[in-house]
């Protein structure tokens, strides 16, 4: 792989600078890709300080060979000076923020980087400041000008991959979500990415119920029945290895987690609460179906440790190794 890997920032009072920073101190020992962040100089070197590395930066502006420096020093494209206040989320951090996902991603775009990493950002803060995405995987989505059904997200660890077929909505919206052509259209498009990112060459997708017991044939809901069911059946049709629905109270224990590739949710937390469960320190969340490649940390900015130097870099170090993977892949590198 010869362009390096974006890293944004994040809110700049959360973990995420520190984090990069010391993926960066890591970078031999995990034989990471070249990679280089987009935000402030100020702020990485100091939250470098409180995890008691003394950082090189070689600050880039044209970028047009920031992984020559990558062997010295950490690259890094300034898009703004802030001070540095970890746990103390600001206007001003809120806005670097977003200008680093901004950039960042612009450099994707324009064919400098080669994979996008994401680090981890305030919502609340966001919304403050006129942000009206959701979250980055929407925003990734919309600047890649993809419909918001085609970015699937998946959580990936050692442990466990899931997928929720719904996102960021409220639990009580979920049943009117669902529909069986959302839940092909999206299985479809994480046994593609499954077999042409990660490899596998017929991916086996494991999917939950909505209601307790997978519904009880219909005596605790009729969702499996009506929705889930019929997405199945025309799955198989096309050729993918999917079955269910499963009890998603069994489904994760350890004498199933061998016999899937990936299990596929219904809602947020009926995805995420087993993986974090499981990889909360080495979770990664990739964006499936977008031209570009993009994956983040799978944890948020944790202002309560922020600049303790106790956050834990694996989620980081995995979100950069596994970008640069599926970046080489795709390039056949």
């Amino acid at each position: 792989m010869t362009r390096p890997i974006a890293v944004s920032i994040g809110d700049p009072a959360g973990v995420g600078p520190e984090l990069i920073a010391e993926a960066w101190a890591r970078r031999d020992a995990e034989s990471l890709p070249p990679f280089f962040a987009v935000g402030s100089a100020e702020v990485l070197r100091a939250a470098a300080a409180t995890r008691g590395h003394d950082l090189p930066i070689a600050t880039v502006t044209d970028l047009a060979n920031p992984a020559g420096w990558f062997a010295s020093a950490l690259p890094v494209l300034n898009v703004a000076k802030i001070g540095y206040r970890p746990g103390q989320p600001t206007k001003q951090g809120a806005q670097l923020a977003a200008a680093s996902l901004e950039r960042a991603i612009a450099t994707v775009g324009v064919d400098v980087a080669s994979a996008l990493v994401t680090g981890p950002i305030a919502k609340a803060e966001l919304a403050k400041i006129g942000f009206e995405f959701p979250g980055q995987t929407e925003f990734v989505a919309s600047w890649c000008k993809a419909r918001p059904d085609d970015a699937v997200m998946m959580l990936a660890g050692p442990s466990l991959r899931t997928v929720p077929i719904t996102v960021h909505i409220a639990l009580a919206e979920v049943p009117k979500k669902l529909t069986t052509e959302l839940i092909s259209k999206r299985c479809t498009i994480v046994a593609r990415a499954l077999r042409e990112d990660f490899g596998i060459d017929r991916p086996r997708l494991a999917i939950c119920g909505l209601n307790p017991h997978a519904g009880e044939e219909g005596r605790m809901g009729r969702e499996e029945i009506k929705v889930i069911v019929p997405a199945i059946e025309a799955l198989r049709k096309l050729g993918i290895d999917a079955t269910g629905p499963h009890p998603a109270d069994t489904l994760f224990a350890p004498r199933k987690r061998g016999s899937y590739d990936v299990a596929i949710a219904m809602y947020h937390d009926q995805a995420l609460v087993p993986l974090k469960t499981l990889d909360f320190d080495q979770g990664v969340n990739v964006t499936l179906g977008l031209p570009i490649v993009r994956t983040s940390p799978d944890h948020g900015t944790a202002f309560d440790i922020a600049g303790k130097g106790v956050a834990d870099p694996g989620a980081t170090v995995a979100a950069i190794r596994m970008a640069g993977e599926i970046a080489a892949r795709r390039t056949g590198a």
